[in-house]
Formats: C-alpha cells, structure tokens, sequence
C-alpha cells in the first residue's frame, strides 16, 4: 500500500455571501518601531478612559451616597432641633410658673386688684362688690380692694368673704356678672396652649441657623 502524504487545508479561501471568492487578508507579522509606539500609546489611551470612567462611576455612586448622608442627618438634625424647642418651652415654662408662684405668695391680692381696676366700667354702677377668696387673705384682700377702689373711683361697697380655694385665687361677683381666677388652672391652661402650639409646629420650624445671602 502506496503512503500518500495529505497537505492540511489551510483555509486560505473565503467565500462572500454572493459566491465569490477571495483570499483572506494577510496577517501582519512585523511591525516597526514606530507603529509600536502607536499601539502602546493606543492601549494607554484606552487604559485611561476606562480607568476615567470607573472614577467617574464610583464618584457619582460616592455622592449619591453622600446625599443619602445628608438627608439622613438633616432629618436627625429637625429631630433633635424640634426636641431642643421643646424642652427650652418647657424649661422656661417651668421657670416662669415658679417666678409667678413666688409674686403670688408675696402678693397674694394683687390678682384680685387688677381684675377690679380692669372691670372698673363694668362695676361702676353697681353698690355692691362680694369677693370670695382664701380664709387667710381675707382681711389683707378687703383692705387691698377699698385701696384699688378709691384709685379708680368705685363708689360701691367691697365685702370680702372667705371660701375654701387656693392663695391668690378669687371669684368676684357684681350682681350683673362675675369674674374668677384660679392659678393652677390658668398654669395648666398655659402649659396646654403650649403643648398645642408646639405638636403644631412639628418639625417644620424655622432652621436653628440662618441661612446664608
């Protein structure tokens, strides 16, 4: 039997879609120095870019995340500013009940002057004034409004009358209306209003700083 060397196909022929036929393009083997230096400088050029765009991705991601952080930290910021407002309300709330307290203990009568000098044009024409008002302040609130009544020309009678209520409270009483206070009900009617005013505002207050321009 005759050994017959076989050539390997080369596929050196290239058929286009029409049934032509033509040989594939040469592969370049050498290059010169200067096409070289053209191709490193090409792979840099593409090395960077992409290295510019992976920065750029990462940047946009690192300021999203940085708003995100903000946002986060304004919130926590109205948080805590709308807890600061309240306590501050409250603290000075507390301070200013403590100082009314204290005038009230040393004045006692003065709530029950300014309520006659403020109802002078209601009481004028009446002949009879009846407050009530603590057992202990009787005498120092009957002498207080003969004062207050003289000042502001009230010609009627002032008749002081004990009853079980707390220091500086009264009920004054005209025969044609009436008139009251109560300490401890005006301080909580204060402390309410404030509560109110407060849980409205929420966290939409004005900023704790200003803003700038």
């Amino acid at each position: 039997m005759t050994d017959i060397a076989h050539k390997r196909f080369t596929f050196d022929t290239v058929f286009d879609d029409h049934g032509g036929m033509s040989a594939p393009p040469r592969v370049k083997k050498s290059f010169t120095v200067e096409e070289l230096e053209l191709a490193k400088a090409e792979a840099y050029a593409a090395g960077e870019q992409s290295a510019v765009a992976e920065a750029e991705r990462e940047a946009v991601l690192a300021l999203n995340q940085v708003g995100q952080a903000i946002h986060s930290a304004f919130s926590t910021l109205a948080a805590v500013a709308h807890e600061h407002r309240e306590g501050s309300a409250m603290l000075a709330l507390a301070c200013g009940r403590a100082i009314a307290d204290a005038a009230l203990d040393q004045f006692p009568e003065a709530p029950t002057q300014a309520a006659l000098v403020a109802l002078a044009r209601e009481v004028e024409a009446s002949p009879k004034l009846t407050v009530r008002v603590a057992a202990h302040l009787v005498e120092r609130t009957q002498a207080a409004l003969e004062q207050t009544a003289q000042a502001i020309g009230f010609p009627g009678q002032i008749l002081a009358r004990p009853d079980a209520m707390p220091a500086a409270a009264f009920l004054l009483d005209w025969g044609d209306g009436r008139a009251a206070f109560n300490p401890d009900d005006a301080a909580a009617r204060v402390t309410k209003a404030l509560e109110a005013a407060i849980a409205a505002e929420g966290l939409h207050a004005e900023p704790l700083l200003p803003s700038e321009g």
